[in-house]
């Protein structure tokens, strides 16, 4: 019998292989939202998904396998950073992304972060998609010194986006306040005058080691 995730029998796309693993992946993101890592299990999502356990356990083989596959969908859809003009701007939308994440309820953002400290797969695979997440947004910095608002030097583009995002992360997910509709833009603010100002001229080292 041929197994229906086999991908060498199925190439279609679009076809039941990929049907199918949307199914589980969304079912996978329902139940982690609604009962978080701890009530998570392979039998829960199948039967969400509405497919055959069996299936769920040949293609995921556990739920450490299955936040692994969710997180790596996430890095395979089509995001693109914000671009608004200002690098303040950029920042501010991408604030408001990240809140927005943060306070739906239920939250998936968190309960994916919640599961990622009892899961090591599922660690490996959040880090992976946070370092391209970053990569991905070094560009923000890019356009802001090729727009002069940044002065043309070495900046280490990653301290910066962390300082301008860390705020959301601290204020909603640490001290579990309400949400301030003007703290994705005060966060971004903050970071754009820090950076002018050179807080975040990378050091000699690692001038050297990014030339």
């Amino acid at each position: 019998m041929t197994d229906p995730l086999d991908t060498t029998s199925d190439r279609r796309p679009g076809g039941r292989t990929a049907r199918i693993r949307a199914q589980v992946l969304d079912a996978v993101r329902a139940e982690l939202a609604e009962v978080g890592h701890q009530g998570l299990t392979m039998e829960g999502v199948a039967t969400r998904a509405g497919v055959h356990r069996a299936t769920v356990y040949r293609r995921w083989h556990d739920v450490g396998g299955l936040l692994v596959d969710v997180i790596d969908a996430a890095g395979e859809m089509d995001w693109q950073p914000p671009d608004t003009g200002s690098l303040r701007g950029d920042l501010t939308a991408l604030n408001e992304e990240i809140q927005e994440s943060l306070v739906v309820q239920p939250s998936f953002a968190l309960a994916l972060m919640a599961a990622s400290f009892h899961f090591e797969q599922a660690a490996r695979a959040q880090t992976r998609l946070w370092t391209d997440r970053y990569d991905q947004c070094e560009i923000l910095v890019e356009r802001a010194i090729e727009r002069g608002e940044l002065p043309a030097q070495h900046i280490d583009a990653r301290s910066l986006l962390i300082a301008a995002t860390a705020p959301l992360y601290h204020q909603l997910v640490l001290l579990r306040t309400d949400p301030d509709p003007q703290l994705p833009q005060r966060a971004a603010e903050m970071a754009v005058l820090a950076a002018a100002a050179g807080a975040f001229s990378a050091s000699r080292e690692e001038r050297q080691e990014s030339e």
